[in-house]
């Protein structure tokens, strides 16, 4: 059997490897990838989404860590399973240029996908994994995002932690379940507390949530003293909070997170 024959196998196995990151859908999400004998599948993916996802899958059998290989498989698993809601939703993959190669380079759907994979693999903080395969199911149904709009996002997000993605979920939501009114220690005594302050104050030093941070005043004046009711999505914000499906993190792991920014005294 040649390489080329044996890449279909090697690259549906690596999906389904996936499974101990994003649970037994991986292997629903293989079969869809790479349909073969038995059942059809459930869910139909656009071609040239599932034939990008396809490349993607055999490249990254190359990878020499197996948890590098689980995580990569798995943000192409959580990729299918986020197109197919939008298809449902009304959101069917975009219609331009997107999938199409350009003059002596590849696709910016192909570039997009690898972006992805790479930010994947080296996620260890593995909840991130599966919001970085809706980044890439949201890219592919979004005509209004460029790749090297996408290029930008994924750039500043890839430094961003799970507590600071849960921040941003937490803010991005500030609508429906109001945040907290009760002001923020400064330097919190406890480490954990203290992280997440630092956590938070690098999210709006980056441009991601507004408020800024605080400057001292003339004559050592107090400083007001942030509350997480004050906070807010910048546009930079948004951008990413879209891209990451950031609605999708659970209203415990938030809660989970504001707790540790203002634990009971």
């Amino acid at each position: 059997m040649t390489a080329t024959e044996d890449s279909p196998a090697t690259g549906r196995a690596l999906l389904e490897a996936g499974a101990v990151v994003a649970g037994s859908m991986s292997r629903a999400a293989a079969a869809v990838v790479f349909p073969g004998a038995g059942p059809a599948p459930a869910v139909r993916l656009d071609d040239r989404l599932a034939g990008c996802l396809r490349t993607a899958a055999e490249e990254a059998t190359a990878l020499p860590l197996l948890r590098e290989r689980a995580r990569a498989g798995a943000v192409l698993a959580f990729a299918v399973e986020h197109a197919a809601s939008l298809s449902r939703a009304g959101r069917p993959v975009r219609d331009d240029d997107f999938f199409t190669p350009r003059a002596g380079r590849r696709s910016a759907a192909d570039e997009v996908t690898e972006a992805v994979v790479a930010a994947a693999r080296v996620s260890v903080e593995e909840r991130r994994v599966r919001h970085l395969g809706y980044l890439l199911a949201e890219v592919a149904a979004s005509p209004d995002l460029d790749a090297a709009l996408v290029d930008r996002a994924l750039r500043g997000a890839a430094g961003l932690s799970w507590r600071q993605l849960a921040v941003l979920a937490g803010v991005g939501r500030r609508d429906r379940a109001p945040l907290p009114m009760t002001p923020l220690p400064d330097d919190p005594r406890a480490w954990t507390a203290w992280a997440a302050r630092e956590d938070l104050t690098d999210l709006q030093r980056a441009g991601l949530l507004d408020p800024p941070p605080a400057q001292p005043r003339p004559g050592g004046a107090a400083l007001p003293r942030l509350r997480p009711a004050d906070l807010r999505l910048t546009r930079r914000g948004v951008l990413v909070h879209r891209l990451l499906a950031l609605g999708f993190v659970r209203d415990d792991d938030v809660a989970a997170v504001l707790a540790e920014l203002a634990p009971p005294a």
